[in-house]
């Protein structure tokens, strides 16, 4: 009998001990709704139709770089399952695609979707549901309030920091300048006035002579241009999307106005805006810019440079290359993924972030030297730099020193 009992004694140590192993593998993985040991479930929303169509090649070279990260075996083992949604840049349709991929398709977060508009539609919705609305892709100055909002969080430099760095140059290299601004009326559009007004200060209410709204349902900007050139205005700030920047561009130059123009840097795109535009009518626009331009020729030589064309001609051939929204769509990505292998088998929506909101001095291979990522539990805004460009022949030229903003705009 003693043996017997002993044998059952050492099966019940080894049966305890295994339970116990098993328990602590569970203990040391961590999942919410869309994770699992094999899989991430990442949303995102986009405007593949409507007035702001041509942003959706930022989804589309996200969809890409995923792929890309799966056939290299996923992050810490686990493959990227993307599911994107158009919104038609239309908010109501957001709340709808949100709650979809939320309450539907149970994704771990979602990611970059775009546009002021469409994310403002969602934010509370997001931070109710405790679901992180993550490196959202637009510049709106409120995505920066960790207190409010801990689980919305931007990415890009924001839109007040930007025309801030405008009103100083103009201060210093045209202080006598009438200033005559269309914008899109909506947050978006109001936010970089804001900026603008901001940076120049007591002087704002004597050289802006002109504040010229637009809404995205018209088909054109055409009679805006022409009302602000009857000011006598001999700077232009043009804050518009991709489809009206390019119009304004042909306008201008069809009338034969020949302000300094300044254009806001989400419609900077060669591909997307100055091509359709006319290279020809966009001589000398002054634009912001945080990544590297695929046809400037000071990158040729740029490792990161050619990890981005080497992945663009595997895994989107047809996507065009110069288009800013690949490289946006590119950087973005890296960052994710940077946040996810940080996350490690620790993949809660709390967890995911904690980790974006301590990454120190990560860059990304496409932003421009000087330029780095960095983020705080008190900071939701992950890169506040910028450095002046012109357009010159079929490209931009940066000039200036990289300017730090506040982060806070």
């Amino acid at each position: 009998m003693p043996a017997v009992t002993g044998k059952i004694a050492a099966a019940s140590l080894a049966l305890a001990l295994i339970a116990a192993s098993a328990s602590t593998a569970t203990a040391q993985k961590k999942y919410d709704t869309g994770a699992t040991d094999t899989e991430i479930k990442i949303g995102n929303i986009m405007p593949y139709s409507g007035p702001a169509s041509a942003y959706g090649i930022i989804g589309r070279t996200e969809a890409a770089y995923f792929k890309k990260i799966n056939d290299e075996g996923g992050i810490n083992g686990r493959k990227i399952n993307f599911v994107s949604y158009d919104d038609a840049y239309s908010p109501p349709k957001t709340v709808e695609q949100a709650r979809k991929l939320v309450e539907s398709d149970e994704v771990l977060l979602v990611f970059n979707s775009l546009g002021t508009p469409p994310n403002t539609a969602i934010q509370k919705y997001m931070n109710s549901k405790k679901v992180p609305q993550l490196f959202v892709a637009t510049g709106a100055t409120k995505w920066n309030d960790p207190q409010n909002f801990p689980w919305t969080m931007g990415w890009q430099p924001n839109y007040q920091s930007e025309t801030q760095i405008y009103a100083k140059y103009i201060l210093k290299a045209m202080p006598n300048a009438k200033i005559g601004v269309l914008y899109q009326n909506d947050d978006y559009g109001k936010d970089y006035l804001k900026g603008l007004k901001d940076g120049l200060g007591a002087k704002a209410a004597s050289m802006i002579v002109l504040e010229e709204s637009y809404e995205t349902s018209e088909p054109t900007i055409d009679n805006h241009i022409v009302k602000l050139k009857a000011t006598g205005a001999d700077v232009f700030i043009n804050i518009t999307t991709p489809k009206f920047a390019a119009q304004a561009i042909k306008k201008i130059s069809e009338i034969g106005w020949k302000p300094t123009h300044f254009l806001n840097n989400v419609s900077a795109s060669v591909g997307s805006v100055i091509k359709p535009a006319g290279f020809e009518n966009s001589q000398d626009i002054i634009s912001a810019a945080y990544l590297k331009d695929v046809s400037d020729p000071q990158w040729k030589d740029d490792a990161g440079m050619k990890a981005f064309l080497d992945f663009m001609t595997k895994y989107f051939p047809e996507g065009d290359k110069l288009d800013g929204g690949t490289i946006v769509g590119y950087g973005v990505a890296q960052t994710l993924v940077e946040v996810l292998k940080k996350c490690g088998d620790n993949l809660t929506r709390e967890n995911v972030m904690k980790q974006a909101a301590s990454l120190k001095d990560f860059r990304t291979e496409v932003l421009l030297p000087g330029i780095k990522i960095n983020t705080g539990p008190n900071d939701f805004a992950p890169i506040s730099s910028l450095q002046l460009m012109k357009f010159k022949g079929d490209k931009w030229d940066l000039f200036g020193e990289v300017i730090s903003a506040d982060a806070g705009g």
